[in-house]
């Protein structure tokens, strides 16, 4: 089996993610642009950022957001290559105990790499409203915009450790969902499609804001892309 056929037919990758095998992303695999995460041999890749390293001054800051988006990001993204290499050696080699090992692994890795990729098209300086679909939406499911952020904001900020705030469409219920997402996997609800992730691993923030997480995730709430979340929520809505 080639690497590509085995990235579009192991199980691995549907059930270890974040995100299901018809995700948003499994939907915009092959477009041009921040939503194409593999190349056409099935090697997992980064996109280059949307914007100039600058561009979000002086909400985030233009060293973070260079290493964050580099090192941090792009060593996800070498990490899951990786555990596919040493899955594919590990199932050879009949040693099913380290296939369990670099499962985890890529668990880890590959999640961080999908809402890494979500996190840099969510924000932006443009000014942008949620669409009139997205926002009855959000108030239908949780009362008004103002209550939905607050919300998002107020977990984001309390995760125990580190991890990341997901406000996610769950096709099979057709609701809005708020999710604490410790790490990049974990306590994650299985089918939901993420539209707008809040980073708060404090290599996103701590050479500006130090040990404030709450600063740095209030700051996030002025530069939200909605024109992107809308986007991603009309192609969630087409799962259920």
């Amino acid at each position: 089996m080639d690497r590509k056929k085995f990235l579009k037919t192991s199980a691995i990758l549907a059930g270890t993610t974040i995100l299901p095998s018809n995700s948003i992303f499994a939907n915009n695999i092959n477009n041009n642009g921040i939503e194409k995460i593999t190349d056409d041999k099935g090697n997992f890749i980064q996109q280059s950022l949307p914007y100039n390293i600058d561009y979000l001054e002086p909400f985030m800051d233009s060293e973070t957001l260079d290493l964050h988006h580099s090192f941090h990001h792009g060593g996800a993204v070498k990490g899951a290559n990786k555990d596919i290499e040493m899955i594919k050696r590990s199932i050879k080699q009949n040693d099913f105990n380290m296939v369990d090992h670099w499962t985890k692994k890529l668990s880890f890795h590959l999640s961080s790499h999908i809402l890494h990729s979500i996190f840099w098209t969510n924000l932006t300086k443009r000014s942008s409203a949620p669409s009139d679909a997205l926002l009855k939406k959000i108030e239908k499911d949780f009362g008004s915009l103002d209550k939905m952020q607050g919300l998002l904001s107020k977990l984001s900020k309390s995760i125990e450790g580190s991890g990341w705030g997901v406000l996610a469409y769950q096709p099979q219920s057709d609701t809005l969902v708020i999710l604490q997402c410790e790490n990049h996997h974990k306590l994650t609800i299985w089918g939901a499609v993420p539209l707008l992730v809040i980073d708060v691993w404090e290599h996103a923030y701590y050479l500006k804001y130090k040990n404030r997480r709450g600063d740095f995730v209030d700051a996030l709430m002025n530069i939200i892309n909605w024109d992107n979340i809308a986007e991603r929520y009309e192609i969630a809505k087409k799962l259920n």
